[in-house]
């Protein structure tokens, strides 16, 4: 029978003492797992009693135990204990590996496979200890392993080290986490053309220097963050093809002297193909840079985003009201509604930025290979997943619970003389150079500011006193409906062209229920 690897055996949920039997290929083994209640209970009072650590896993050449205060600082459990489906995945892939190679028999690895379903299990019903003096997600793993079954636990840690362990866990975290991202990206693309096709024809104020500029669509607005967000959306897919690659195999640095078969595990962990390079292997944090710059990017396009909507929301704009379901009040006005959401949006996109400055100071001047500072890479990491998926989830709510008043944009589009460039287009295509055109156009703007009336409300007779180029179809070209009309080219806020690029969205996006 096998008995506990350690004299102080992990206290773990009761099992009844029974026998497995394990599918071992040509035969079967009893893989036999102990009663571990009474004995472990004992073992581990009398433990703690002497104030005794337990053996670390890496703990042969030590005469002494770290202390106290060194192991609360080194500890990495309490965070990357997030690892643990990856690790465990990985550990799998590498049993069957060096079963595959003969560096273990098929009934050690089944054994092993075995175990690995049980912590698993316990994790997922939090029924598993996590213990801080275990150090990491991969030592608890593994020496609650050699706890469960025994001497075959010691056979898993053949040809790998903590040091490539981890990044092919970090690999493997990253890119499910980029899929859920992605995911999230889609569902605002989404919920931002629902938005466009619920106000088809609506004609805004649009803005250089926050000053009115010329008019556009609402959808041409709407589709302009769409677009950004499409690029945020690739940006991820490259990230995640770049960082598929297997760095397990490379071992501590210099890859190892035993005949594992790198390939068989990359292409069970679903990896491209195995890192070129064992220092690279190991020391390569690059994906991580380029995961947390492309959530950045992502982070300003929402934060951009949202600032416009507070703005638009504000008493002085009234363009957009938010429904109750996403704002908030004041707890000492009561008249105060706030779009609290897409404030928070704007501030988390500091959060976001700073887990990139975080892992650029982190990595710069290290030197190779692996360097413990690289413990440091994932708190930033997964904050910033974490902020970013809260930051889309939260924008896509908020774009699905607002209205926009067109009594009140429709009121305001008259001032800022948003006609005045379509003015110019007019005169060039009368011939006049564009220089000149907007030196008249500037001309017949100051006419009106003097007058306190819009370049519609000038007489024929007006605009022949600055140019007598000017005719009467010169009121084909004023008054913003007039003008998204003329918009003709392509990318334009014209009509025809925004409907084009709507339809070709909700085709690319496959939305249904409405039609393209």
């Amino acid at each position: 029978m096998q008995t506990l690897a350690h004299p102080h055996n992990q206290l773990l949920p009761s099992l009844p003492r029974r026998r497995r039997s394990i599918d071992a290929g040509a035969g079967k083994r009893r893989c036999w797992t102990p009663s571990v209640e009474a004995m472990a209970a004992e073992l581990k009072m009398e433990h703690e009693k002497k104030g005794e650590k337990e053996n670390k896993l890496w703990g042969g050449r030590f005469q002494e135990s770290v202390t106290d205060a060194v192991e609360r600082f080194s500890e990495s459990v309490s965070f990357d204990k997030q690892l643990y489906k990856q690790d465990i995945r990985g550990s799998r892939a590498h049993a069957t590996m060096l079963a595959n190679q003969g560096l273990m028999s098929d009934s050690d690895k089944h054994c092993i496979l075995s175990g690995l379903d049980e912590i698993e299990r316990r994790i997922e019903n939090g029924e598993f200890v996590w213990r801080a003096d275990r150090e990491d997600v991969h030592m608890n793993i593994e020496a609650a392993l050699t706890d469960l079954i025994g001497e075959p636990a010691k056979k898993l840690h053949t040809a790998r080290s903590r040091n490539d362990q981890v990044v092919t866990d970090l690999r493997l975290w990253c890119r499910d986490a980029i899929d859920q991202i992605l995911s999230c990206i889609k569902q605002l693309q989404v919920g931002l053309i629902m938005l466009a096709k619920e106000n088809d024809g609506l004609i805004v104020p649009g803005y250089t220097h926050l000053q009115r500029a010329q008019p556009v669509l609402l959808q041409h607005l709407l589709l302009s963050y769409v677009e950004q967000l499409e690029r945020d959306f690739c940006r991820l897919v490259n990230c995640k093809d770049r960082l598929n690659v297997c760095p397990l195999g490379a071992c501590a640095l210099a890859g190892t002297g035993l005949p594992i078969d790198r390939f068989m595990t990359s292409e069970a962990l679903g990896f491209s193909a195995p890192m070129k390079n064992s220092i690279d292997a190991v020391s390569d944090r690059d994906f991580v840079l380029e995961f947390l710059a492309a959530n950045s990017i992502t982070a300003i396009h929402l934060s951009r985003l949202g600032e416009e909507w507070v703005m638009w929301a504000s008493e002085e704009f009234g363009f957009l009201t938010p429904s109750d379901k996403v704002s908030t009040g004041s707890s000492i006005m009561p008249q105060k509604k706030n779009p609290d959401p897409m404030e928070l949006v704007r501030g988390k996109s500091a959060r976001v930025v700073g887990d990139l400055v975080t892992l650029l100071v982190l990595c710069k001047g290290l030197p190779q290979a692996y360097n413990r500072d690289l413990q440091e890479d994932k708190e930033p990491l997964f904050d910033s997943v974490k902020t970013i998926i809260g930051m889309l989830e939260v924008t896509t709510e908020f774009a699905q619970n607002v209205t926009f008043n067109r009594q009140k944009i429709q009121k305001a589009l008259p001032a800022g003389h948003l006609d005045a460039t379509t003015l110019a287009d007019y005169l060039v295509k009368k011939g006049i150079p564009f220089r000149t055109s907007h030196d008249i156009v500037g001309r017949s703007v100051a006419l009106c500011v003097a007058k306190n009336c819009q370049l519609s409300d000038l007489t024929l007779d007006d605009f022949r006193i600055i140019s007598p180029v000017f005719e009467e179809d010169v009121y084909e070209f004023l008054g913003v409906e007039n003008c998204i009309k003329k918009f003709c080219s392509y990318g334009s806020t014209g009509s025809e062209m925004v409907a084009e690029q709507l339809n070709a969205w909700i085709t690319k996006l496959n939305i249904s229920g409405i039609s393209s």
